[in-house]
């Protein structure tokens, strides 16, 4: 089995996305998941850049990776100035790293137009750079920028770039797609020429073409012994190679072994960790560790898949740590029903006359606006209303919700009074709130805490509205989706109605009711 190095940037070219900053501790969190991961090398970042970066490499030091090696990023000698006291040269060897990268410059529009200097002496920056830090460093990788823009432009110069770096003594030359633009065919014809050379080679893609995964997998195939990428593919512009999508496609489809593709099960948990310490949602329809992955939601597709999951799902979704999910939509059938209810640890008898009406009240409601995907609590309520299953712990006699404007230029005041009756007593009362979809929350909350304390463990912890009807302005139906949670669980509920209080009692009522429901389980 041929066997791939993977060599991870998220930290560095990563971070160079927009909406994204990583602190040191980030930094060094991250860099442990993709210790777990079993990445060949973690390029830390560019030390001469910022001071952050110089930080990272003092504290990652005392980290214990027992899978990954650093690496160190940094360009060649400058012109016009020695190598061993150029800054990044010196930058490099103080990081404590025992890797690094540097890139240079292989398109000979560069090297007249930004350095603006004879192409010979470009090559003799790349060799001297390279020699230099051979002799203190145990691995040099040349990142040969602009590499298929160059070769396209000038392929001779190009190839005589790398050249000039493997007699240096660089370990592996990696030819990077910085602009994002080449396509699969034009870099077969490049990276042809390139082994004839009979040097390591490696593909470091951008994704500007959405053709990053694309031409790493083909640069593999075509003899790359080392891929550079992102998780998540996060990176400059439109992004790097998604390492996310490459390990499994490498592993699964291609039969290449690499460390990193021992640990394919951790890949979703990582994929999601490092979205969270980005601060970026993560993307639900990324293949292999996306949440829509391997989402099921038309009737036909979910009878065949429970037949046999090979019908419609290119992998088993375990191998990467992720699961199936059946959704929940006016497409869905009998066969969606029954797999919810197997979900929800239902008893349902698939002859039974109710999953046909269940059926039909969800594609009934759907049409009237509501959506069960992100609100699965309000459709197991649904189901258990349906089936005998479900007990009302309260009854509403009545509220109100008051939003005052005292003064301008200050912020409105929202107060919700409720009553309500719980068994033979009846439970008046009022609260405030930051807005009167929270006011009644609380107030809703005040009531019912102390005969369910239980209650005080749920938090609201996302709150959307949809305007369904364009058009209809003000009097638009809306619909209402509320994310809630007590430590343990999560789940979503839903209400619709042309009122937005309304809509927004209705999902508050579903997600207090699943609460004590799941209680008495």
């Amino acid at each position: 089995m041929p066997k791939v190095e993977i060599y991870d940037t998220t930290l560095r070219d990563g971070a160079q996305a927009e909406d994204l900053s990583f602190s040191v501790e980030d930094k060094l969190r991250i860099t442990r998941k993709l210790d777990e991961l079993g990445v060949d090398y973690i390029e830390g970042g560019w030390p001469v850049s910022n001071p952050r970066e110089a930080e990272f490499f003092k504290k990652v030091r005392k980290e214990n990776l027992s899978r990954s090696r650093m690496a160190v990023f940094g360009s060649t000698h400058r012109p016009r100035h020695k190598v061993s006291e150029d800054l990044s040269m010196r930058a490099i060897l103080e990081s404590g790293a025992s890797i690094a990268t540097i890139f240079g410059k292989t398109w000979d529009f560069h090297v007249k137009e930004a350095f603006k200097i004879p192409l010979a002496e470009n090559l003799e920056i790349i060799h001297e750079s390279v020699r230099f830090l051979k002799k203190h460093m145990e691995k040099v990788f040349f990142d040969a920028e602009h590499f298929f823009d160059g070769y396209a432009a000038n392929p001779e110069y190009a190839i005589k770039c790398l050249e000039a770096a493997a007699q240096a003594g660089a370990d592996c030359l990696v030819l990077c797609d910085t602009n994002g633009g080449t396509l699969p065919g034009k870099l077969a014809e490049a990276a042809a020429s390139v082994k004839k050379m009979k040097s390591p080679f490696g593909i470091h893609a951008h994704n500007d073409s959405e053709c990053a995964v694309a031409n790493s997998v083909a640069a593999v195939g075509l003899g790359a012994s080392q891929v550079q990428g992102t998780i998540n593919g996060y990176g400059e512009r439109c992004g790097n190679a998604n390492l996310c999508s490459i390990i499994p496609n490498l592993k699964l489809k291609m039969n290449v072994d690499s460390r990193a593709g021992r640990s394919l099960d951790k890949l979703t948990e990582i994929s999601r960790y490092v979205s969270e310490i980005s601060n970026l949602r993560p993307f639900k329809r990324q293949p292999f560790v996306g949440d829509s992955a391997f989402a099921h939601k038309a009737g036909v597709h979910v009878n065949a898949v429970m037949k046999h999951p090979g019908t419609y799902e290119h992998i088993d979704p375990e191998l990467v740590g992720n699961s199936r999910r059946v959704l929940l939509s006016d497409l869905a059938g009998k066969s969606n029903i029954l797999r919810k209810a197997r979900e929800f640890k239902i008893e349902m008898d698939e002859k039974s006359p109710l999953v046909g009406e269940i059926v039909r009240s969800l594609k009934e409601l759907e049409g009237q606006g509501f959506q069960f995907e992100a609100a699965e609590a309000s459709f197991e309520l649904l189901m258990k209303k349906a089936l005998g299953l479900h007990r009302r712990f309260f009854d509403l006699a009545g509220f109100r919700v008051i939003v005052e404007k005292r003064k301008e230029g200050e912020p409105s005041v929202s107060e919700a009074t409720i009553m309500l009756k719980v068994g033979g007593h009846v439970e008046h009362t009022a609260a405030t709130g930051d807005g009167p979809v929270n006011a009644l929350d609380n107030a809703l909350r005040k009531a019912l805490e102390k005969f369910y304390p239980e209650l005080k463990e749920v938090k609201l912890q996302d709150y959307k509205v949809r305007v369904l009807t364009a058009g209809k302005g003000t009097s638009a139906k809306v619909r209402v989706l509320i994310e809630s949670g007590d430590g343990k669980l999560k789940w979503g509920t839903v209400g619709v109605s042309e009122n937005i209080i309304e809509a927004s009692y209705q999902a508050l009522v579903d997600s207090i009711e699943y609460k004590l429901l799941k209680e008495e389980d």
